[in-house]
């Protein structure tokens, strides 16, 4: 038997589904509808291959068709060998120009978050990361401010005129986090809570999906599946480093999965030198070479005075060694032909 995925887009009308059956079935095959947010996800069987995905591709309102026996069809390479452009607020990742996205890991209070918003924008960030939600090895390190910071990340956020990525780690949280921020963070303890990806792909937010500290890269596409075959239609990777045995720097970071992903996957991906590292002086040498290994984006902690951070402070940059690293950044994507991406509504910033 052969089987086909189908995504239809949010004008299919049960009229339009009841002819696509009828067609399926005169093939001797059947069709498995799911919700997938606003569309519909069709799971097509036939003996006829041919017919089957001749059936499916001639319904007007069915626009991706995929073999269901590939690896992670959804998430795995198109057809035309295209790529996906993810936009979020008016930053497109993968269209060419690397996001740069910095901010600090927490939001520890109103000063920290204003003052290293404003200084990452004036350096040439596209987007601001901050966590409110923090997942933290022990019970009694900070956690973040919570619930509580969410209305300090929308009144930041309208201040300084950047889109904001945050981490969600709860499915009753996922209404809260998404009505604030451009992009939900999806953190590498999360990277396999299916309960939440499947939730997150319904509710159909702009995702950055970050690697498991232990995943393969298969396990991370599978995780990005589930996310596109709930409904999510914008989702980001983000390789942060993976737990092996050398004990040198906090993670390591697997520079191999840029080159990896975008022949295994049309999503955009993107990499965190400051998890991958651990260690601040090593995260301007890694964030090169990310750029130079095909990385569409960094995303990289700052923080006023990193050796008083409630969090990670070790890893993070302060204001000018993160203003001296997008110079040293925007240099080198003048030597390979590009340049970072600007903020929405400002023009690139010269090399």
């Amino acid at each position: 038997m052969a089987k086909y995925l189908a995504l239809t887009n949010d004008r299919v009308t049960e009229e339009h589904l009841h002819d696509l059956i009828t067609s399926i079935g005169g093939l001797g095959g059947d069709v498995e509808v799911r919700q997938s947010g606003a569309r519909l996800l069709l799971i097509a069987e036939a003996l006829a291959a041919e017919g089957l995905e001749a059936a499916l591709t001639a319904c007007e309102h069915v626009r991706t068709v995929v073999d269901a026996d590939l690896p992670h069809p959804l998430a795995g390479p198109v057809a035309d060998g295209g790529r996906t452009v993810v936009r979020v607020a008016g930053v497109a990742f993968g269209a060419g120009r690397p996001v740069l996205i910095a901010g600090p890991c927490s939001a520890e209070n109103p000063q920290v978050l204003l003052e290293t918003a404003k200084s990452v924008r004036d350096a040439g960030a596209a987007m601001l990361r901050v966590g409110m939600f923090k997942p933290r090895t022990s019970p009694y390190s900070f956690h973040g401010l919570g619930r509580e910071g969410i209305a300090l990340l929308s009144g930041v956020r309208d201040e300084i005129g950047l889109p904001v990525v945050t981490e969600v780690m709860s499915v009753r949280d996922i209404d809260l986090v998404a009505g604030v921020a451009d992009m939900v963070q999806v953190g590498a303890r999360n990277m396999q809570n299916y309960s939440l990806l499947v939730e997150l792909g319904r509710a159909g937010v702009p995702v950055l999906l970050k690697r498991g500290l232990a995943a393969t890269v298969s396990e991370w596409l599978n995780a990005a599946e589930y996310l596109l075959a709930n409904g999510a239609s914008d989702v980001v990777l983000c390789e942060r480093g993976i737990r092996t045995f050398d004990r040198t720097t906090r993670f390591t970071l697997d520079l191999n999965a840029v080159p990896v992903v975008k022949e295994r996957s049309h999503l955009p991906v993107i990499v965190d030198p400051s998890h991958g590292t651990g260690v601040a002086r090593y995260v301007g040498p890694m964030s090169a070479a990310a750029l130079a290994a095909g990385s569409d984006g960094l995303i990289i902690e700052v923080h006023p005075d990193p050796a008083v951070a409630l969090s990670d402070g070790d890893q993070s940059l302060d204001f000018d060694e993160f203003a001296a690293l997008a110079t040293r950044l925007r240099r080198i994507c003048s030597a390979l032909g590009t340049g970072l991406e600007p903020a929405p509504g400002l023009a690139p910033a010269r090399p």
